[in-house]
């Protein structure tokens, strides 16, 4: 049974039985606790929780979900997969452990003739929460199972909560056994892989509060309803019914690890290692393919930084089965041919992805080649050494900063004879893994309970009313001061307030939020912030500055009109400058982030190299263009399906409804899903000036623009600027670049003269710093300040000259310091002989750097350091001194 047909059938038994069939939610939620949506629940949490009143009683989907957490058992184990999808069928205040026990049973046990999964009863096993006597007789009676295949586990397994405040409730388990080939007797208690849970039913009944650990909390009561949440993972049923031994070899999954096999030449099957490499690029290629359909593009942190790390795991498993240029173009084009027909965005949207999948992978062949040259060099100081082990430290730099693997540093280590400190390189990764998780439990903490906006959430969504007005009479629903639901604030405090409708904008798709007050009897407030903290809620975090608010009193919410005047603009030139990109570099420039604020726009796309100047120009004009032709803006609400059918712009990673808003400039050439608030005619923007182009990583672009008035002052600073330059050149203005051009040539041979009179200056020094050796012990010294000098290179060049003019025959030291620019420069070399007696130029670097109030270091024949406090030359040099009396004591 193929994966499409699973899920088909799981959606059409619920649909049957009066569950409204939705669609996956993105991967990427919204939820500020969560990078992604790592189970099938997380969508529902503000119905399950009451936050939010659920739009239905009962509902069914089929769910993407991304988790890695085991990231290292992926292709070890059977069902270990980071993207995976969660068949899943909610009620909520609807029927209960009742209806879901009899649901689940009957739609893996029928026939697959009569439209169900044709599990056998005496493959299933079922575990429940130990002290859940109410479950356990309901397996009895409903599915007929005897008590000895009902088991009775603790929290740790069956008992569901989020690890915060909120609800909670007990859990049964639905479980496949494979067979005595598998593993052991015993049932899933054993906790064997012969024993593949499949089901997980929760009962969620419970709200929980003062959450010392996800298992240790206290009861405060029933929900307000009883709701159930039910995931059966479809790639373990997959498996199953399609008879493989693991999720790697079912019908979404096998194509990629073919695909990897024939690249490689390697037999699947063959080697134990080798498997587990097909499995993990099989794995994550997939789930970078899924990323990337949802939006999320290659970074250094966040979701970016984990779709870096899937992608370049995946090549990495490449290169240790011994396949060293790229691959992704076949590898993702396999599982792009394995996913569309569950997901065809894959297809439809594939010209955006594979340029991305190709860029990073790109992008890190060619890291591993520096990598790999700045391990040789290290491997090779290792050596000079006498050293048989190279420093943790230098793998884990060479792991953190440049993203080279830890076992291919491990490989080439072990080519060359040598071993790496894995203790320490271990060590420095706990170190940074513990600031992780520290960051996550801070971004938890942080995180408010959104369970405080419950009650204010019952009353209905806040009404918007300022696309058409700028104040709007209203009523106090409720505050909060400090997280806490209050009945007044008084002046000087800062809260947030309620309202039942506002005119104020709270901060979306890429717009800030409005300024303005809030006004009503006896009391003024000073609108700080405005935002959403559950769908269909408005909060306004306020200053009162002027008597006292209590819930209850009318309000009036007014806008600040200039403000948003700009805002608008802002926001109307962002659709222009995305129109005029897309007219100018084609449909594969998407949107992939802006911000709009008064008077500025920012704007992200992909695109994978810098605009050139006439590119920049071209685009600015075709948006200056539309200003001038006064094109309509029309707004409409409309279902998703059909704005979309009409040709509107979605920004990837945004979640929509089912109604949306949609926002034309001139019909369909500026056409996007927005909810922000715009122009009535593109005239009013005024005017649009492109101030800034940039990167924001392998294959994103980034233009920065100010509108308006904004843009109108800009070119007028501009024009002063030009009319001072032409008074003081004296030069027309059309001949103010080639004037410029001349300065500068002559400015820079000019500096080159200087340059060459400062070096040979201080090659004139060369005798009397020969001659001014002194002994130290063993070693012969030069330890002098030079003064001012041109670069530090310079300064390198006279101290490697003394060096050598010094000879052999002693163990020479030179150590010459110099202010560069302002800045401290301190150049130690040492020749073979000091070397072999103990002194090393990094050391030593080091020692007068740390007199610098800087850093140094470098290899052992030649090492610079440096520091902001030129004036201590003499004190750093002495302590160079200080270090080799010390030696030779």
């Amino acid at each position: 049974m193929k994966t499409a047909e699973i899920a088909q059938r799981y959606l059409d038994y619920f649909e049957k039985n009066g569950h409204v069939i939705v669609p996956s939610a993105s991967l990427v939620t919204d939820d500020p606790a969560l990078l992604f949506t790592v189970a099938g629940m997380v969508p529902f949490i503000p119905y399950l929780s009451g936050d939010v009143p659920a739009p239905y009683t009962r509902v069914a989907d089929v769910q993407k979900c991304l988790r890695t957490n085991d990231i290292e058992e992926v292709g070890k184990t059977p069902r270990h997969g980071t993207f995976f999808q969660m068949l899943g069928n909610w009620s909520f205040g609807d029927y209960f452990k009742e209806g879901a026990i009899r649901y689940a049973w009957e739609l893996l046990t029928t026939s697959e003739a009569d439209g169900g999964l044709g599990f056998d009863a005496k493959d299933l096993w079922v575990t429940v929460y130990e002290e859940d006597d109410e479950a356990f007789a309901l397996w009895q009676q409903i599915a007929g199972l005897p008590a000895d295949r009902i088991q009775r586990l603790g929290k740790d397994t069956n008992y569901w909560s989020t690890g915060l405040p909120g609800p909670a409730g007990p859990c049964s388990e639905i479980f496949f056994d494979r067979g005595p080939a598998y593993g052991i007797d015993g049932g899933p208690a054993t906790d064997d892989d012969r024993y593949v849970e499949i089901w997980n039913l929760v009962f969620m009944q419970y709200e929980i509060t003062n959450v010392r650990s996800k298992y240790d909390f206290d009861i405060v009561g029933d929900l307000p309803n009883k709701n159930i949440d039910t995931g059966m993972g479809l790639e373990r049923i997959a498996f199953i019914k399609q008879g493989v031994d693991n999720m790697y070899e079912t019908d979404q999954v096998r194509p990629v690890l073919d695909k990897a096999v024939a690249l490689s030449g390697r037999t699947y099957g063959a080697n134990h290692e080798d498997d587990v490499r097909f499995r993990v690029i099989a794995d994550h290629v997939r789930s970078s393919l899924m990323l990337l359909a949802d939006g999320v593009t290659p970074a250094n942190d966040g979701r970016g930084y984990i779709l870096r790390r899937l992608m370049r795991r995946a090549i990495r498993s490449m290169r240790l089965l011994g396949v060293e240029g790229p691959t992704f173009a076949d590898l993702f084009a396999a599982s792009r041919d394995a996913m569309k027909d569950a997901y065809p965005e894959v297809q439809t949207d594939w010209a955006r992805i594979s340029q991305y999948a190709l860029a990073e992978e790109a992008t890190f062949l060619r890291t591993l080649a520096a990598g790999e040259s700045i391990l040789d060099d290290s491997l090779a100081q290792t050596r000079a050494a006498g050293g048989t082990t190279m420093a943790g430290a230098e793998a884990f730099l060479l792991h953190d900063t440049y993203g080279f693997p830890i076992d291919l540093t491990l490989e080439v280590a072990e080519e060359a004879g040598l071993t790496v400190d894995r203790a320490a390189f271990d060590s420095l990764m706990k170190e940074q893994r513990d600031r992780a998780k520290a960051d996550a439990r801070s971004r938890k903490r942080l995180l408010a309970d959104t369970s405080i906006y419950r009650s204010f959430r019952a009353h209905g969504e806040t009404v918007f009313t300022g696309y058409t007005d700028l104040e709007t009479e209203s009523s106090v629903l409720g505050i909060l001061v400090d997280g806490t639901s209050v009945d007044r604030a008084t002046t000087g405090q800062i809260a947030e307030v309620i309202l039942a409708e506002t005119a104020l904008y709270a901060e979306s798709g890429g717009q800030v939020a409005d300024k303005g007050v809030i006004v009503g009897p006896g009391y003024e407030l000073d609108v700080i912030d405005v935002q959403r903290p559950v769908a269909g809620l408005i909060s306004h975090t306020v200053e009162v500055t002027t008597g006292e608010v209590g819930v209850g009193q009318p309000a009036t919410t007014i806008v600040d009109a200039a403000n948003r005047r700009a805002a608008r603009q802002a926001h109307s030139a962002t659709h222009l400058v995305h129109a005029a990109l897309r007219d100018t570099l084609g449909t594969s420039a998407t949107q992939a982030g802006s911000l709009n604020r008064a008077g500025y726009l920012r704007f992200d796309f992909t695109w994978g190299q810098s605009l050139s100047p006439e590119t920049r120009s071209e685009i600015e004009e075709i948006a200056n263009n539309a200003v001038r032709d006064n094109l309509e803006v029309t707004t409409r609400v409309l279902p998703l399906g059909e704005a979309k059918s009409l040709g509107a712009q979605a920004l990837f990673g945004e979640k929509y409804g089912d109604v949306v808003r949609m926002v034309d400039i001139g019909g369909p050439w500026s056409r996007e899903l927005c909810g922000g608030t715009h122009v009535s005619s593109s005239a009013e923007i005024g005017l649009v000036n492109l101030v800034g182009e940039s990167s924001v990583g392998a294959s994103n672009r980034r233009v920065e623009a100010l509108v308006g008035l904004d843009a109108f002052r800009e070119l007028a600073a501009e024009r002063a600027i030009v009319s001072q330059l032409t008074t003081t050149l004296k030069t027309p203005r059309d001949q103010l670049p080639t004037r410029i051009a001349e300065l500068a040539a002559n400015l820079k041979a000019a500096e080159k003269k200087i340059a060459q009179f400062e070096a040979r200056a201080l090659g004139e020094r060369l005798p009397q710093l020969v001659a001014s050796a002194q002994r130290i012990g063993r070693f012969q010294v030069v330890a002098q300040s030079l003064g001012t000098a041109g670069s530090a290179d310079d300064v390198r060049s006279l101290a490697l000259q003394v060096r050598d003019r010094l000879g052999s025959d002693a163990a020479t030291v030179v150590a010459l310091g110099a202010d560069v620019g302002g800045r401290a420069v301190v150049i130690v070399a040492t020749n073979d002989t000091a070397r072999a007696a103990g002194a090393k130029a990094g050391t030593l670097a080091k020692a007068a750097a740390a007199a610098l109030g800087g850093g140094g270091g470098g290899r052992d024949d030649v090492a610079q350091g440096g520091g902001t406090d030129a004036a201590a030359l003499p004190t750093a040099l002495t302590a160079i001194s200080s270090a080799l009396e010390s030696q030779a004591a």
